[in-house]
Formats: C-alpha cells, sequence, structure tokens
C-alpha cells in the first residue's frame, strides 16, 4: 500500500487520479478509477447543462460507492457557463472532491469548503500553485509540458517543474504529464509529490468510451506524434498530430488569426474524433506519454499492476541500489 498526504487528505486508497477531461471524463470511466481506489473524476462542462451532470453523477454513484471527484473548469468567456448552477449539483450530489483548472478558484472557494468539499486545483507553473495554496486550495495538480492539453507558456517539464512545486508549497501535490505506468509514478514520488495524474493513459482503457480506433491509435502512435497549437497565440494545446492539428499550425505560424481556424478547431470536431473514431474529424487531446503506452487494459488492471509495480521498484530495485559502507 503507497499511503501519502494525498490519500489521506482526499481519503483515497492509491494516489493515482483521473483528471477530467473534455468529452472523456463520464460516469463509466471515473466509476471504474475509483472503484479499483484511485479516483474518478466526472467532467462537469461534458454535460450540456447542470441536469445533465447531475443524472451523470447518479449513473456513476450506481456503479461506484467509493470517493467520486468532478472537474470543473473555469474558463473566459463572454456568455460563461451557470458555474453557480454547476457548483449547486455537485453540493446536492454529496461530492466531496472538486478539481478545478483554468482561471483562478478563489471565487468558488467559499462555496466549496463551506459545502465540505476538498478543492484540487490544476496548474501549470509554481507560481500559479503558490497562489492556490493561498487562495484555500487543499491540493494542486501540477501539470509538466509534456501533458495534453494545455500546457501553459513556460515549456517547464516535469522533472524540473515537480520538484520545483514541492519545495515551495506545503500542500498535497499531484503530479501530471507524462505519466503511464509505475515507473512515472515512482518517480513522482521521488520528485516530492504525493500522487500522479493521469489522462492520455485512462483513455487508453475499456472503461473509456472513446472509439476504439482512437485507443488503438495512441498505442501505436510515439511520443513524437503530437502538434503544439495555438503558439502564436499564447494559448499553446497539445493535440494529436493529424490532418486538423497540422493545417491549423501551418496557418497560425503564416499569420492566421484565431477567427481563420476557428471551424478548424470547434469542440464538436473533437467530439466526433471520441464518438466515430474518425481521426482527421477534428482536434483531439493527447499527451506525448502516448509513446508509452503499449495496450488497452481495465482500469483495475492498469491500477493493480502499477501500484504492485511500484511497490517493487521501492522495496527491491531502489533497494538494491543501497550498499552498507
Amino acid at each position: 500500500m503507497l499511503s501519502t498526504r494525498f490519500t489521506e487528505t482526499f481519503g483515497v486508497e492509491h494516489p493515482i487520479v483521473q483528471g477530467g477531461m473534455q468529452w472523456v471524463g463520464r460516469a463509466e470511466l471515473a466509476a471504474a478509477v475509483s472503484n479499483a481506489g484511485g479516483l474518478g473524476i466526472i467532467t462537469a462542462l461534458t454535460q450540456p447543462t447542470p441536469e445533465d451532470l447531475a443524472t451523470e453523477i447518479r449513473r456513476a454513484r450506481d456503479m461506484t460507492d467509493k470517493p467520486l471527484g468532478v472537474n470543473l473548469t473555469i474558463l473566459p468567456s463572454i456568455n460563461p457557463p451557470p458555474y453557480d448552477e454547476y457548483r449547486r449539483v455537485i453540493a446536492e450530489a454529496g461530492i466531496t472532491i472538486v478539481e478545478t483548472a483554468g482561471q483562478n478558484p478563489e471565487p468558488h472557494m467559499a462555496f466549496f469548503h463551506d459545502h465540505g468539499i476538498k478543492v484540487l486545483h490544476k496548474c501549470t507553473s509554481v507560481r500559479h500553485a503558490v497562489k492556490a495554496e493561498a487562495v484555500g486550495v487543499d491540493g494542486v495538480s501540477i501539470d509538466g509540458f509534456e501533458c495534453a492539453g494545455h500546457p501553459g507558456e513556460d515549456d517547464t517539464p516535469g522533472l524540473i517543474l515537480i520538484p520545483a512545486a514541492t519545495s515551495r508549497i506545503t500542500i498535497p501535490v499531484i503530479a501530471s504529464g507524462g505519466i503511464a505506468d509505475e515507473r512515472g509514478l515512482v518517480a513522482a514520488l521521488a520528485l516530492g509529490a504525493d500522487g500522479v495524474n493521469m489522462g492520455t493513459r485512462f483513455m487508453s482503457t475499456q472503461e473509456s468510451f472513446i472509439h476504439d480506433r482512437v485507443k488503438n491509435r495512441i498505442v501505436d502512435a510515439t511520443e513524437h506524434d503530437t502538434e503544439l497549437i495555438f503558439r502564436p497565440l499564447r494559448n499553446t494545446a497539445r493535440v494529436a498530430r493529424n490532418e486538423i492539428s497540422t493545417k491549423v499550425v501551418e496557418m497560425l505560424d503564416a499569420g492566421a488569426v484565431f477567427a481563420d481556424v476557428r471551424d478548424l478547431v470547434a469542440g464538436v470536431r473533437g467530439r466526433e474524433v471520441y464518438e466515430t473514431g474518425d481521426l482527421d474529424a477534428g482536434i483531439w487531446s493527447v499527451g506525448m506519454v502516448q509513446g508509452l503506452i503499449e495496450d488497452v487494459p481495465t482500469v483495475q488492471e492498469l491500477v493493480e499492476r502499477m501500484v504492485a509495480g511500484a511497490e517493487r521498484i521501492i522495496s527491491e530495485r531502489l533497494g538494491g541500489l543501497i550498499t552498507a559502507g
């Protein structure tokens, strides 16, 4: 058993988190991760309305009685989602853990803590982690440059970012980006983290709803098969390399603005990839860690072999490197 500040603070058996993923963080996957002893997370804004989120949480609760989280991504928008209604649904459903991401979670903190909800905030830099601790979050998930989705603009890989963060803050830290197996888990613990967050790895499991062609593409891909889009716009995102992402990079490098690529990067097109398996239908997030993924196991198999493998590395391989004298 691997016991860390994260498992103790958040009441989870294993220090493994399935982070919120747009279109992917649904009841079946979240429940499977929680049943395996990790922290499964439903993505709130994947659900079109707060009422749909309530239904999704009920579906997950029919499948697990273990700790379960909800991701609430806070995005700048002219017409923002009804965050207050999503928060209310989360509290009324008895959810005790929320993963926040995007903008500063401070406006949401009082509500969550008043309802006994612990907050794990996703960051891409040490300065954001320090700020998150200052506003009262209970833990941070720190994303290295390797991660899928938005890695920030500092381009700092996890090997540097994780110890830089853990040396500055006192609350539990979850390492995210580039982790797929027991080796990544042990490395994160050695760097001072209290657990790991995995997105791409959990996408490639039996319980992930996405099309098998997408899962198989992740298995077949290498660490080189991603693109960094929106770099000229200072809103970098790491996505799968395909016809659309390559075209977006070329257009923006040639001076295009967001309006020129808006239709190409529409979220509904990314959802179509996951649902139909058409790998070139749109933009879809995936991390460099796909180069380490070689199979599509059940969530239970994945978590069990990660924990057992980590314990074996710590007790046998690393322990065996220490000699007397």
